[in-house]
């Protein structure tokens, strides 16, 4: 095993999830414990957290029920996206010093399996942007966009929760690619703002400015050919009536409903599927790996020429990382909500 000069800490810090929450989260169901750091055994390696991912999908796993991606156990620590530094190595191809992309955040050290670790390249890019835009929020974006709503140039496309990590890079691929018109909702006007003068979409509004079918309606008169839904709920409902014949809907999230205690109903117009023979489709990023190598020529090439616009919302501090995940729900966030330590 190899060291930095610094010594190796014997503790970590690390966020557990005490509590399943019953609608909203709070505080309370978290706990920041101070842990016991196990050997770095053969095939493994230590790593200082850099960054911190908190995200909506996360939200989900904090229940006890079946879903894509196993829920968090009580009293055990949670995990999420990260990137940091190699501090030790058991693993081949793998220094110290090497900077890495992994699964168990929520926590400042971190013995990984160098299997389920990716090198990544500082120079590239600033570390953060392998949690957001060259991540899973831009795979997500892009895939979704692209191959599951099959986007074609000259469509109308709308794009719910826009101002956030995968929703800003949702609609400014549909621009790069061609679109016709590219419509946004969040909720703030500042957002509503950074959407059409800094992501250069052509509409934007407030939906807490009134009915979302009627904003929509003014935004789109002649229609929309895509919806990508990050939201659910009222926008779903929307978009179905604003869709075109043939249109697509990618079903990204629904962070609408995520904090429900009681069934939510669904759209009431669903009749609209088959009268406009509608193709609705969910996503989950993993499907879609091969995708991989196209994505990463094509955003780093936008990022490098300045064509695509990045924001983070940055919040500092471990002891903070659940205070960043509670704001990310209540949608305090512009892009990507990044913990730094």
């Amino acid at each position: 095993m190899t060291a930095t000069a610094a010594r190796i800490p014997e503790t970590a810090r690390e966020w557990h999830l005490v509590a399943r929450p019953v609608g909203w989260p709070k505080p309370e169901d978290f706990a920041l414990r101070e842990v016991t750091l196990p050997e770095v055994g053969e095939g493994q390696i230590l790593v200082r957290n850099i960054h911190l991912s908190v995200d909506p999908y996360m939200r989900g796993r904090m229940d006890e029920r079946e879903s894509y991606i196993p829920p968090y156990q009580l009293d055990q620590p949670m995990d999420g996206g990260a990137v940091g530094e190699v501090v030790a190595s058991r693993a081949e191809g793998f220094e110290v010093g090497d900077h890495v992309l992994h699964g168990l955040g929520w926590r400042d050290y971190a013995v990984v399996d160098a299997a389920r670790a990716v090198k990544v390249d500082p120079k590239a890019a600033p570390l953060s942007a392998y949690l957001g835009v060259l991540g899973m929020p831009g795979m997500t974006a892009y895939a979704g966009l692209l191959e599951v709503a099959s986007f074609k140039e000259g469509d109308t496309v709308f794009v719910s929760g826009a101002a956030g990590a995968v929703g800003s890079l949702v609609g400014q691929i549909a621009r790069l690619k061609g679109a016709a018109r590219v419509i946004g909702s969040a909720g703030s006007d500042e957002k509503v703002r950074v959407l059409r003068e800094e992501y250069g979409f052509d509409a934007a509004f407030n939906y807490k400015d009134g009915p979302v079918v009627e904003q929509l309606k003014e935004a789109a008169p002649d229609g929309i050919d895509v919806y990508f839904d990050n939201v659910g709920g009222e926008h779903l409902e929307a978009a179905l009536s604003a869709l075109n014949l043939h249109g697509r809907v990618t079903i990204c999230g629904m962070i609408a409903q995520y904090n429900a205690t009681e069934p939510v109903p669904g759209p009431r117009n669903m009749v609209n599927i088959l009268a406009k023979r509608l193709r609705v489709q969910g996503m989950i990023v993993s499907d879609h790996n091969a995708l991989r190598p196209q994505f990463v020529e094509e955003v780093g090439g936008w990022i490098r020429s300045g064509e695509l616009k990045v924001r983070e919302t940055v919040v500092e501090g471990i002891e903070h990382n659940v205070d960043a995940f509670l704001g990310l729900l209540r949608g305090e966030n512009t892009g990507k909500m990044i913990v730094t330590l």
